[in-house]
């Protein structure tokens, strides 16, 4: 069983408190990419510029300053197992990429989870900051402050008229990424998900799964970002999507009235179907877990279930991901066994167990 903590639990500390509008948004994230003048990329540096990049940056976290925030821990990817990568990654405290190369890679982490700091990831340094709920202004003056500590001890590529510069040529400008991660069943149920969606497209932010580009709205979670950062003020990235996000939590709130007035008992019927099937099923692959957990949180977000709570059911969904059962059961597993583990684990969790039978 591996040491480090980030595997002893699903949910990360920052999420077990409840944030502003937190039966729709799940949380609020921003990330900083940043690169180090008179390095080449990460894509195109050597091993040794690579370390060079890694020792300097990992020399900034060590500073008083960033202590002044919190407690880190430097957890160094060559020396971590590829299921301890997995579980970061499906707690989003990494990304594929950076657990896909991995040689000269490091993240830093903060104790309760909210901070993570990326090295060697696409881009020299990655901060990225994470608040439970409708956050998104709390996200961004916690990952400012860190930005602003790297950038006293370090030299970031910067150029007047297009700003920091980064490997992917849609991340130059401010460098930002700013995402909340909502669960919108709802807006899925009344068929109005996709007219919303392309709304929001048309204004500049990109709709994407749970876990990022390219990834499939599991569970009817969507992460709703800017898509743009070059021409644009920090302040106006922000503004822009907290603006469209609000206008989403209203139209999802709108639906779920809708369909409690027009629909009550199909509703009722559908989250008690769904409950009786995760409590009693003896396997479920990951697709029909995530469809089936929507289903229960959205009753008990609004009043048909009251014997469970977000917060187990956002554990679940980190829980039931390929790498962290394996993990729980501590044994490696074809996909037929993490469907059967997946089922035995949902059963007992709902059950307020917490005895798995893993190591």
């Amino acid at each position: 069983m591996t040491k480090h903590r980030f595997s002893q639990h699903a949910l990360s500390d920052w999420m077990k408190g409840e944030g502003p509008e937190s039966e729709i948004v799940i949380s609020s994230r921003i990330r900083i990419a940043r690169n180090l003048r008179n390095q080449p990329f990460p894509m195109l540096a050597t091993n040794q510029q690579s370390k060079d990049v890694m020792e300097q940056l990992t020399e900034v976290s060590q500073s008083g300053k960033l202590k002044s925030i919190g407690r880190f821990e430097t957890i160094l990817l060559s020396e971590i197992s590829e299921l301890d990568k997995r579980v970061l990654v499906e707690k989003h405290l990494i990304s594929p990429n950076l657990a896909n190369e991995s040689r000269c890679g490091a993240v830093i982490l903060s104790d309760n989870e909210s901070v993570s700091i990326m090295i060697n990831e696409e881009d020299h340094l990655r901060i990225q900051c994470l608040y439970p709920g409708f956050q998104i202004q709390e996200a961004w003056s916690l990952a400012s402050g860190i930005d602003d500590i790297f950038e006293e001890a370090a030299d970031y590529a910067f150029d007047e008229k297009r700003g920091y510069l980064t490997t992917c040529p849609t991340n130059v400008g401010t460098g930002i990424r700013a995402s909340v991660m909502m669960h919108l069943p709802a807006l899925v149920l009344t068929s109005q998900i996709n007219r919303i969606l392309s709304a929001v497209t048309q204004v500049g932010l990109a709709v994407r799964g749970l876990y990022g580009e390219g990834s499939e709205a599991l569970g009817n979670l969507f992460q709703v970002s800017n898509q743009i950062t070059l021409g644009q003020s920090e302040n106006e990235i922000i503004d822009n999507l907290y603006s469209v996000a609000r206008q989403i939590i209203e139209h999802e709130k709108a639906a779920r009235k809708r369909l409690m007035e027009d629909s009550r008992l199909r509703i009722e019927d559908r989250v008690k179907r769904s409950y009786g099937i995760l409590s009693y099923a003896s396997i479920m692959d990951s697709k029909e877990a995530a469809q089936r957990l929507s289903d229960v949180r959205l009753g008990a977000d609004l009043g048909i279930l009251s014997n469970v709570t977000p917060q187990v059911l956002n554990e679940l969904l980190v829980m039931t991901q390929p790498g962290f059962l394996q993990q729980t059961f501590n044994e490696k597993m074809s996909p037929e066994q993490r469907d059967f583990r997946r089922a035995e684990l949902i059963r007992k969790q709902l059950r307020g167990e917490t005895d798995y039978g893993g190591a």
